[in-house]
């Protein structure tokens, strides 16, 4: 009998090594490597003589795609940034924060692709049958077509999709680190488990031109947990992302094998359900003193879509040795960064100043566009002068206090104009306040300099 091996594998990356290490020798994260036990593998994999005469090599050009249109999710918006909606025998990974509405987002897209008279399964390994059904009520979702299965086995799912003919056009597991195989060792959710238990779902479902939509839990700092090997072994990677106090959330398309990448849609959580915003360009605004000093509005660009967002600043004087710096909804080093350039170019003094800014809405924004609304929203607060009520910025600030354009700057005019604002302040176009420095910033909004 083959003896089972025991082995260190890496949560992070799923790297094996014979023996503990303080740090992972491919992916160079510390303490990630955990003890797991590797069943015993065989020469010959049961199903591999069944399926010999499907693994053929043949000319690219002979294959057939007629049997593999993609159908519609349900939502016209998804179908997009998916590439006409869901393929067959695709795989997809959707990750976001517990509670965050991956569950009631999936089982919403469920009830409209079996409205479409196509079979769909949806299997829980964290909710009950009557659980289920409950949601499906609320939601109102319930179909002929929806099937669904409490299991916390793997293998409980592969009946349905061993005839082509009669398997589900679509399968949602929720989530996939309840799951375990009888194949792999340990308590579901580790490496091995999760590993194995996507490695049989994304084989069979793709023989049986079934789409398989995985759901992922997250780590604490929001990457997907598991294996890097679940990124790379799908075709689509999902984020839902939000704070689970706001009434929003935004669906990020990280991976696209189908369409494009870097994709967002806005939804916000009601009664029943996610519904889609379907103009979110002044969305995060809100309800905006523009009387007020601080503020800015920023024309920001995610994906391909351009946002109307408000920044905020605060500069007080400090009472502490040394004085706070705080950001939310962006990166803080960018802060650090922009005051630097603020008191080397402009000879402004924040030494003795506590500096709090965040992204107005509870978005997070990572373009470089945000650098010139943050340096319009900290002079701002530190001359205690407002902006012009309809001023909208974006442009990136470099280490000399240069301006320079960022990408999509057609889109984010073409919006900022078809909103109705101005000035628009931003590198030099024939249509807006060109600025070059952040000194022309300050002698334009400010009258400084």
């Amino acid at each position: 009998m083959p003896k089972i091996r025991e082995v260190y594998v890496c949560r992070s990356c799923g790297a094996q090594s014979a023996q503990w290490q303080g740090q992972c020798p491919k992916c160079r994260e510390w303490n990630t490597l955990e003890l797991t036990r590797l069943a015993p593998t065989s020469t010959a994999r049961p199903h591999a003589a069944k399926h010999a005469s499907a693994t053929r090599i043949q000319p690219l050009a002979s294959v057939s795609c007629s049997d593999h249109a993609a159908f519609g999710t349900g939502l016209d918006a998804l179908d997009r940034i998916l590439g006409h909606g869901f393929v067959p025998g695709a795989a997809i990974l959707v990750g976001g924060e517990p509670g965050i509405g991956k569950s009631t987002l999936l089982l919403q897209l469920a009830g409209a692709v079996a409205r479409e008279n196509k079979l769909v399964l949806y299997a829980s390994g964290e909710e009950s049958l009557p659980q289920i059904r409950s949601r499906a009520e609320r939601l109102d979702v319930l179909h002929d077509n929806l099937l669904a299965v409490a299991t916390s086995r793997v293998e409980d799912l592969f009946p349905v999709l061993e005839d082509p003919d009669a398997a589900p056009a679509l399968m949602i597991v929720d989530s996939v680190q309840t799951l375990a195989s009888d194949n792999a060792e340990g308590l579901p959710g580790n490496v091995s488990q999760v590993r194995t238990v996507a490695t049989e779902l994304v084989e069979r479902c793709r023989r049986s031109g079934t789409t398989l939509v995985l759901v992922g839990h997250v780590t604490k700092d929001g990457t997907l947990a598991g294996p890097r090997l679940l990124e790379h072994l799908v075709d689509t990677v999902i984020s839902l992302e939000g704070d689970r106090r706001e009434m929003f959330r935004m669906l990020r398309v990280l991976k696209n094998r189908f369409g494009p990448n870097q994709e967002l849609l806005i939804f916000r959580m009601a009664r029943k359900g996610l519904e889609l915003v379907e103009d979110p360009s002044t969305f995060f605004l809100g309800a905006r003193d523009t009387s007020l000093s601080g503020t800015a509005v920023v024309m920001a660009v995610d994906g391909q879509r351009p946002f109307a967002v408000e920044i905020q600043a605060l500069a007080t004087r400090s009472y502490l040795s040394i004085p706070r710096r705080t950001g939310l909804g962006f990166d803080v080093n960018r802060l650090h960064l922009l005051l630097a350039v603020l008191e080397k170019r402009l000879r402004l003094n924040f030494g003795q100043a506590d500096i709090y800014a965040k992204v107005g809405g509870g978005m997070r924004l990572q373009e470089p566009g945000l650098d010139l609304a943050l340096v319009a929203t900290l002079l701002s607060s530190f001359y205690d002068i407002p902006l012009p009520e309809r001023c909208v910025l974006w442009g990136e600030v470099d280490l000399n206090g240069q301006v320079r354009p960022v990408s999509g700057q057609d889109v984010r005019m073409k919006q900022a104009l078809r909103l109705g604002y101005s000035p628009i302040i931003c590198p030099e176009n024939p249509k807006s306040k060109g600025i070059a420095t952040v000194s022309d910033l300050q002698r334009i909004l400010f009258r400084k300099g």
